[in-house]
């Protein structure tokens, strides 16, 4: 049977105009469903029906491509910010999840393969990043002459992780029913109201921290980073083992393999959210209450651990198949409690367009601990509980 992918693609032997947009769309795609170490310039080649040599006429290797895609993504978005900055006239909220509705996997190529870019690629993209940050508050603070540069510079990055949301699930709606739905979670980012800083709160210093004795747990505490910065397939034990002033050989006497790590890693993440999550159930029975508790214990578990986050979100898929299975299941059911306390709270929301918000708000949490939005953490934590609870509305009747 023909796919619609295959009807698309251009004959073999062809020359169309547009073959390079070709191979970055194609590239795209590739890199957003299987990951830019799964993929090979042959997959790309084969996709725009040209062989490989062809392909490396229009780039010179799989990073120059994935720089391409990722340039491309984002000169989009910074596109969308500019005109909208511009134009205070323009439905900012509405062209933004439009955009991202159209461009969905954009989220996933920032947050998970541009960590495989070579080191003066990925400094420009920050570049960049920062400055479509800088323009989105400057939108911000059009709309709103009274907020501050620092609170508008945290909005502009909890909006840019909202509408960016939509990359890491596949919950979909009617495409008019999800804009709106998006746009209306952007415009909620936008307007929300953050906590003022108390007068006594005093950031919290850098104090020396114990370090556990146990090689296993050094084994742990030293993986994470790596898989979440560098990505599970480019780290190797040898890596790991000299993290902690082993060799890579004598990490096997603690695991049997570089997946049994990730594996420990990512179960432990889990269970501490779910050992979370019953600790505000068993708190108070009120369901409003219980969510801001949620938001709480999510934000405090985010902020000591973000980089275990980041893991948890992007390297799943390289799990064996039975922990891959397990670890999902978990998480779904995960959501899924949120999404049930949700609906008591407002039981005229549907439950996709309800899964779909609380993934926004634990997306934007997730970001906050990555992104160079400045704020210190005894102000951010409540600001993003802030934030979250006006996106759950969570507002009492």
């Amino acid at each position: 049977m023909t796919t619609e992918s295959e009807l698309l693609r251009p004959a073999r032997g062809t020359r169309p105009s547009n073959r390079r947009q070709l191979i970055i769309d194609a590239a795209n795609d590739l890199f957003t469903q299987r990951g830019f170490a799964d993929i090979g310039m042959g997959d790309v080649a084969s996709a725009v029906a040209i062989g490989p040599s062809a392909l490396y006429r229009h780039f010179r290797g799989k990073q120059d491509l994935l720089a391409v895609v990722i340039d491309d993504e984002l000169t989009r978005f910074a596109t969308v910010v500019r005109a909208c900055a511009a134009d205070p006239t323009r439905d900012a909220a509405t062209e933004l999840a439009a955009m991202m509705l159209a461009h969905r996997g954009v989220g996933v190529l920032l947050r998970r393969e541009a960590r495989n870019l070579r080191p003066e690629d990925a400094a420009a993209f920050r570049a960049t990043a920062r400055g479509i940050a800088a323009t989105m508050a400057e939108l911000i603070r059009i709309r709103r002459p009274s907020l501050g540069q620092a609170d508008s510079n945290l909005l502009a990055w909890c909006a840019i992780a909202v509408a960016n949301s939509i990359s890491f699930h596949s919950l979909t709606l009617p495409e008019p029913e999800f804009i709106a739905l998006l746009a209306q979670l952007i415009t909620i980012t936008f307007e929300a109201e953050i906590p003022a800083a108390a007068g006594d709160s005093e950031p919290v210093t850098d104090t020396p921290r114990l370090v556990m004795q146990s090689r296993r747990e050094l084994i742990l505490t030293h993986a994470v980073p790596l898989f979440a910065m560098k990505g599970f397939t480019a780290v190797s034990m040898d890596d790991i083992g000299a993290a902690i002033g082993i060799t890579g050989s004598s990490v096997y006497n603690h695991f049997d393999s570089k997946a049994e790590i990730l594996a420990a890693a990512i179960i432990r993440g889990d269970e501490w959210l779910r050992i979370d999550m019953y600790r505000t159930f068993a708190s108070t029975g009120d369901p409003r209450t219980g969510l801001t508790g949620l938001l709480a214990g999510y934000c405090a578990v985010a902020q000591d651990n973000p980089r275990l986050m980041q893991v948890l979100i992007s390297e799943t898929a390289h799990l064996l198949d039975a922990d891959r299975h397990r670890t999902r299941a978990a998480q779904h059911t995960y959501i899924s409690e949120w999404v049930h306390l949700v609906h008591q709270v407002h039981p005229d929301w549907d439950a996709i367009s309800t899964r779909i918000r609380v993934q926004a708000t634990l997306t934007m949490i997730n970001d906050a601990g990555l992104t160079p939005h400045g704020w210190p953490r005894h102000r951010l934590e409540p600001a993003l509980i802030a934030i979250g609870a006006q996106l759950l509305d969570l507002a009492g009747p």
